[in-house]
């Protein structure tokens, strides 16, 4: 008998291990490294650990239609500026599910977005420390050519404790309908035109614990969008209404919440033009109505801003979406002058100008009780801004190729922002900028390339922190090492104690799927930016080492 069930048992292994031969399987790792010490100069602390880990590896199988994931998680403890709600090793994802033309379900952990996410969008964004992905079950089905249904229920992630997911306590329930006219009238593609529509509901079920107030249990909020696009134009908008939800975020109050976002565009070969507008009032929305800062967000808003990449610019006054209430506008324009001509130069020259602008929405309570057991403390329309401005940044970069191994881009920025609203730093009021970079690239040759940049940012008045410079080198050898020293020196600071210096250099090795990057140096503290969703970030001086592969 002990015999038969050892055969048993190693027949069975023997069929898992065949079967999972016979099926794909791909993945990556990741792994953060900290050593820190202390720098009384920025107030850095070392930690009591000295070392911090953040480390991932995921893991994913395919088999025909089934998939299967997990991914190992571990924060040994967190690196510095991650959320206190991230310890431990373990199981952080796991999934399975089945694939076909018609029906896509997975159960356990998952990702998904509808539409531009104004009210759910579950992501990653490991930068940040968020992580709001579900815990439940997802079912999308593809019915009919050009028709895409999608449906979620489940609870988001929290935290990750003592290497255990931790779940929010509200229950999200919600579907999304997308249909390509396109697949049903292909007529209209041999005339150019282009036509998507789609519609979302989704629904947040909490119970009723407040003391003080009636709390709906169930709140639901509902939208639709559209897409419309004729030869080189294009033009969408999306429109969600948010039923009655008070929340930590808005005081409690039950005033309805709605954002508008609308897109239009033209682009040709040389030239592409983009103007956008929001409107937002009133549209935070969690899957837990006493959550804070970016925990358990259901609702995503997009940022109208563009998203800058040098030092300076990008660190120091970045803008952060207001989920409660912003109107915003931004106008992208790019434009290539020909090469051959006499501005374009012999390579030609690519010209780049940027607005953007957000005011607080014109909130009207002129007849409105704030005494009254309804609680409704405003009204509001689309589009309809105060004289409080929030946010601008009027910005304009030329890049151009002098000679077949130099190019050169020169920017220039100019970005006000309410401190009074956005609270980056102890300064009241409006902070005033001006920023200038240069950006120089040379190519030694086919494999080794130097690139430098000088950076200089200025105050109106001397305001907040004055003035500032950073400098760049970066040398890579192509494909497979780059070095890089960064210089950024808060030389015109108003008090003389803090005019601070912050070195940093770095050296990276690439093998193929496989990069190492090791950095040393000091990081001022400060907010994180990505996609107008921000993070704070304490002082550090010390040792990093960053370590990715995939297969």
């Amino acid at each position: 008998m002990k015999t038969s069930k050892i055969l048993t048992g190693a027949l069975l292994l023997f069929a898992g291990v065949n079967a999972l031969a016979q099926g794909s399987i791909s993945g990556n790792m990741e792994t953060n490294f900290q050593y820190l010490l202390s720098d009384d100069k920025i107030n850095a602390i070392q930690p009591d650990e000295k070392a911090l880990l953040n480390s991932y590896i995921n893991v994913n199988y395919r088999l025909a239609g089934f998939k299967a994931g997990v991914r190992l998680e571990g924060y040994l403890p967190r690196t510095l500026g991650y959320p206190d709600r991230f310890d431990g090793a373990g199981l952080g994802y796991r999934y399975v599910g089945y694939e076909n033309d018609l029906v896509d379900i997975t159960v356990g952990n998952f990702y998904e977005q509808f539409g531009s996410g104004l009210i759910f969008r579950s992501y990653e964004d490991r930068a940040l420390g968020l992580d709001n992905m579900m815990n439940g079950i997802s079912l999308n089905l593809r019915p009919y050519k050009g028709v895409t249904l999608k449906t979620v229920y489940g609870r988001q992630r929290f935290a990750f404790v003592e290497g255990k997911n931790q779940y929010g306590a509200g229950i999200v329930r919600g579907a999304d309908l997308e249909v390509n006219f396109n697949e049903w009238f292909p007529k209209l593609s041999d005339h150019n035109v282009r036509i998507t529509g789609g519609g979302s509901l989704v629904s947040r079920f909490q119970e009723d614990n407040n003391s003080e107030f009636v709390l709906p249990e169930n709140t639901g909020a509902y939208g639709g969008r559209l897409a419309l696009a004729y030869k080189k134009f294009f033009i969408n908008g999306e429109y969600i209404i948010k039923e009655q939800d008070p929340s930590q975020d808005n005081g409690y109050i039950y005033n309805y919440g709605k954002g508008m976002i609308v897109n239009a565009g033209y682009s040709q070969k040389g030239l592409g033009i983009v103007l956008s507008a929001k409107s937002i009032d009133n549209m935070s929305f969690r899957s837990d109505r006493d959550a804070v800062l970016q925990d358990l967000t259901m609702g995503f808003i997009p940022p109208l801003t563009k998203t800058h990449t040098y030092n300076l610019v990008a660190t120091l006054y970045p803008y952060a979406s207001q989920p409660n209430g912003e109107v915003a506008f931004q106008a992208d324009i790019i434009y290539n002058i020909k090469r051959g001509t006499k501005l374009g130069g012999k390579y030609g020259t690519d010209i780049s100008l940027n607005f953007s602008t957000a005011y607080e929405p014109l909130k009207k309570t002129s007849g409105i009780n704030p005494l009254d057991s309804s609680r409704v403390t405003y009204e509001s329309s689309l589009f309809d801004k105060s004289d409080l401005l929030y946010w601008r940044d009027i910005n304009v970069s030329v890049k151009r190729k002098v000679h077949k191994q130099w190019t050169i881009e020169a920017s220039y920025y100019n970005i006000s922002m309410n401190n009074d609203v956005l609270k980056l730093t102890d300064e009241k009021g409006i902070i005033e900028s001006h920023i200038g970079v240069l950006d120089v690239e040379y190519k030694i040759n086919r494999k080794h390339t130097v690139r430098a940049e000088v950076q200089g940012l200025w105050t109106v008045d001397n305001k907040d922190r004055g003035a500032w410079a950073t400098g760049l080198i970066e040398y890579t050898i192509s494909p497979d090492w780059f070095f890089s020293a960064i210089f950024q020196s808060n030389y015109g600071n108003p008090v003389k104690e803090d005019r601070i210096n912050y070195p940093m250099l770095f050296v990276g090795k690439i093998w193929g799927a496989t990069r190492v990057q090791v950095g040393y140096g000091r990081q001022k503290e400060g907010l994180f930016c990505v996609g107008g969703i921000c993070r704070f970030v304490p002082a550090s001086n010390g040792l990093s080492l960053t370590f990715t592969h995939s297969f």
